[in-house]
This record gives C-alpha cells, sequence and structure tokens, in this order.
C-alpha cells in the first residue's frame, strides 16, 4: 500500500476527508490529534512516537470523531478500514 505524506497547511487540514475509496495511508508528521469531519469512509488510526514505536491505536474510527491531542505522539497515519492490519501498543511501524 502506497503511503502519502501529507504536506502544508491545507493538504492537513483535509486530510482524507470529502474522499471515497481510499487506497493508501496517509502520513501527517507532527500531528498528535485528528478528526474525521466530512470523512466518507471510516478508518483506522495508529499513532507512534518519532521512532515510530506505536503508541495509539484506534480501528474503525467513525465519522464526525476527534482523537484528542496524546502525549508523545509524532506520525498519526491514517488506514482505509478494507486494509487488514494487526498493529499494537508497543510495535514499530516502518515506511
Amino acid at each position: 500500500m502506497n503511503v502519502v505524506y501529507a504536506k502544508g497547511f491545507f493538504n492537513r487540514l483535509v486530510g482524507l476527508a470529502f474522499k471515497k475509496n481510499i487506497d493508501y495511508v496517509l502520513a501527517l508528521e507532527n500531528c498528535n490529534s485528528i478528526h474525521t469531519f466530512f470523512m466518507k469512509e471510516n478508518i483506522n488510526v495508529v499513532m507512534t512516537d518519532k521512532d515510530k514505536k506505536i503508541v495509539f491505536v484506534k480501528k474503525n474510527m467513525k465519522k464526525n470523531k476527534i482523537i484528542a491531542p496524546k502525549k508523545g505522539v509524532y506520525y498519526t497515519f491514517e488506514f482505509p478500514t478494507n486494509f487488514s492490519f494487526d498493529y499494537k501498543v508497543g510495535d514499530y511501524i516502518n515506511f
């Protein structure tokens, strides 16, 4: 699966909002909270520290929800729900 890094204010703000049939992972650097307002699909979320050690996982996050700021989070990865994974807190993610 391709990983797309969101660069710039607008790309980070919009993220996966308004998109259907998501077929890539969206990576947000220096991002410790997200929202799913205006999302067309649910997503899986993995949040890591700077070393990409997983500190938070949310599977099947519904639309119109918020993940409040998480301490120690540096990267946030948004996955389509059709991408199966078994990541858990303490694992490392490599992209």
